[in-house]
């Protein structure tokens, strides 16, 4: 069986059994799909392996809320943590805690078979606990480290009351931890890493010089603020550019990871878009520099699109079309800004997800 968002395939699957969901807040699809899914692993005996494929999107796909939760709860808590600028460990370790299927769950609900996870990372450091909230592996961390993410930034008092009350009571030690290090069932259930965005990455390498470039991967572990990467990012290529000829040209530079937004405003984007018009504006005037900032799903927050291109010339074509790029970064808009301009780079699903990529050309 297979939970999938819904444009993620084409065509039919022979002898599997597609359950769709949503992405990135999960729905009662994705709650209906969840159960079909335990109700497989009860017909699980002894002798049984169950194979568990884990990848991008699974903290939605598979949700099932702990017990005296309802799904609008962890509807609300994930939008909530998703537009805080928390980094994807900190999400998932609140989301563990409100689950009954993360953080070792479908371990439990398999038992007395044993499961084995490929995995295809998704977040930097491939750490398998963090991992579409590590449903088939044990978690190191705790309510009171939930509570504690919660609190420091500030999301107390806005967190659902029965998802706060619910996590209070793991504080106080009266629900069960999640599966932690050491357990018999994560000794005895193997996972594998099939892919990560360094394989990406490298790849991409690989088909740059194919095409002329003289390549440098510069890091697989982009992180932190947006706005900020962006703008050290930027600092880096001009100094490049205006600087001793270090690297030979046309030359590509490669960035992969995952960068956090605090969403401020009401327009629609994601981090991709959103990096790309700050890199707009830190570029503009500067020839000779082009970039992509993409999602490898396909997917960029909750738009068509993927990612979008920029360069020197973004900014002074945006206001030409009388865009204020500033105004749309105030109000997180970066997708109906970029759609203006004819920038946007829609791809479609690639049904796959290693994190985002940074292409910039030199030239």
């Amino acid at each position: 069986m297979l939970l999938a968002r819904e444009r993620s395939f084409k065509g039919r699957a022979e002898r599997i059994s597609i359950a769709v969901g949503d992405h990135p807040l999960p729905d009662k699809r994705s709650l209906a799909g969840t159960e079909r899914c335990l109700d497989l692993l009860r017909s699980a005996g002894p002798k049984d392996w169950v194979v568990f494929f884990l990848m991008g999107g699974a903290s939605s796909l598979l949700v099932k809320p702990a017990p005296g939760l309802t799904l609008e709860d962890k509807r609300t808590v994930t939008d909530l943590l998703l537009k805080s600028g928390m980094d994807i460990s900190e999400i998932n370790c609140i989301r563990k805690h409100l689950s009954g299927v993360k953080a070792g769950g479908i371990l439990r609900h398999a038992y007395p078979a044993r499961v084995v996870t490929l995995a295809i990372s998704d977040v930097p450091g491939d750490d398998p606990a963090v991992i579409g909230s590590a449903p088939s592996f044990h978690d190191p961390t705790t309510y009171r480290d939930a509570w504690n993410i919660l609190r420091r930034y500030r999301l107390l008092n806005r967190t659902p009351p029965r998802a706060r009350d619910y996590l209070l009571r793991g504080v106080r030690g009266e629900i069960p931890e999640t599966l932690k290090p050491g357990s018999v069932l994560s000794g005895q259930s193997p996972l594998v890493l099939l892919a990560n965005n360094r394989e990406a990455l490298a790849a991409a390498k690989h088909k740059a010089e194919s095409l002329g470039f003289k390549a440098t991967i510069l890091t697989a572990e982009l992180s932190g603020d947006n706005e900020t990467r962006a703008r050290e990012l930027c600092s880096f290529l001009k100094q490049v550019k205006n600087g001793p000829r270090k690297y030979r040209r046309p030359h590509c530079f490669l960035l992969g990871g995952e960068t956090t937004v605090r969403v401020r405003g009401k327009g629609m984007g994601g981090r991709n878009q959103e990096f790309a018009l700050v890199s707009a504006l830190e570029l503009t005037g500067c020839a000779g520099l082009s970039m992509l900032s993409a999602g490898s799903d396909g997917s960029d927050g909750p738009t068509s699109a993927a990612g979008a291109f920029t360069d020197g010339r973004t900014i002074s074509k945006s206001r030409a079309l009388g865009l204020d790029p500033l105004q749309a970064l105030r109000d997180n808009d970066s997708y109906n800004f970029f759609k203006r301009l004819g920038n946007l780079f829609c791809p479609g699903p690639t049904g796959t997800n290693v994190l985002d990529l940074k292409i910039v050309l030199l030239y």
